[in-house]
């Protein structure tokens, strides 16, 4: 398993607040880099996304654990992986971040570990403008 951890946000907004918005996969969509994702469905507890030029995604929910943790794992794609989306409290609010684990051989690693590295901090940035 490969391991990948985005970036830290700092969001100036109440845990249980940052945990209703990314516990509804709906929002999903306003996460992710708008001019690579083609075919977003989603029903809250689900979604799926197609990656220009690449694989259709799907993730479920897989462990709730208000408002710190949300635990997302892979139902279909190139690979399999988890996403751990940790809320930690803080002074000024809460950081936000991501953990995955992805189930990669060592050449599809070399491939993808860049590409979804900026994709998971392009999405804590993304929930930082949209909740800031």
């Amino acid at each position: 398993m490969t391991t990948i951890k985005s970036k830290a946000v700092i969001i100036g907004r109440s845990a249980a607040d940052v945990y209703a918005y990314v516990s509804d996969l709906n929002n999903f969509l306003e996460l992710l880099p708008k001019d690579r994702i083609q075919d977003f469905k989603s029903d809250g507890d689900n979604c799926s996304f197609k990656v220009s030029g690449l694989a259709t995604i799907g993730l479920k929910k897989k462990e709730e654990a208000a408002p710190n943790k949300l635990l997302l794992e892979s139902t279909e794609g190139p690979f399999s992986f988890t996403l751990d989306i940790r809320i930690e409290d803080q002074e000024e609010g809460v950081k936000a971040y991501q953990i995955a684990e992805v189930d990669l051989n060592p050449m599809m690693k070399m491939m993808v570990e860049k590409p979804l590295t900026n994709l998971f901090d392009h999405i804590s940035d993304r929930l930082l403008k949209v909740l800031s």
